[in-house]
């Protein structure tokens, strides 16, 4: 239950903050979370979330209120090099980064209800 986004015009920094604030949260929580968060990453993140959340729907025929994010993880990708014109002849480089988003969806395995212990503790 994954999805790869590659190539992703967007620093890697500017993606791993927003990544880093939705990482081992729940599905449904994470994609409010997402909503209202006011950057571009967060909507790059959230197109990918969706993939994964569909890819366990369809393929895995997982159920969208048990799933959590066990693994989101920001890489480098490669850098494009511009150079910028300045004075006296010379030039500034300018590198405009990439990104590659991996997440990894997992399901929350339920609970079993905690025991009881029977003999009731006594002090003596």
């Amino acid at each position: 239950m994954k999805a790869i986004t590659k190539y992703i015009k967007i620093s890697p920094k500017k993606l791993s903050l927003v990544a880093d604030m939705v990482r081992g949260k729940d599905v449904k929580q994470a994609l409010a979370l997402l909503k209202f968060i006011p950057k571009k990453a967060a909507e790059i993140i959230k197109k990918s979330l969706d993939s994964a959340i569909a890819n366990a729907e369809n393929n895995l025929k997982q159920s969208k209120e048990n799933l959590y994010i066990r693994e989101i993880h920001v890489s480098e990708g490669p850098k494009l090099k511009r150079y910028i014109p300045v004075s006296r002849g010379r030039a500034h480089p300018i590198l405009k980064r990439m990104s590659h988003l991996k997440i990894e969806l997992a399901a929350r395995q339920e609970k079993p209800a905690a025991k009881e212990n029977k003999s009731p503790k006594t002090k003596s």
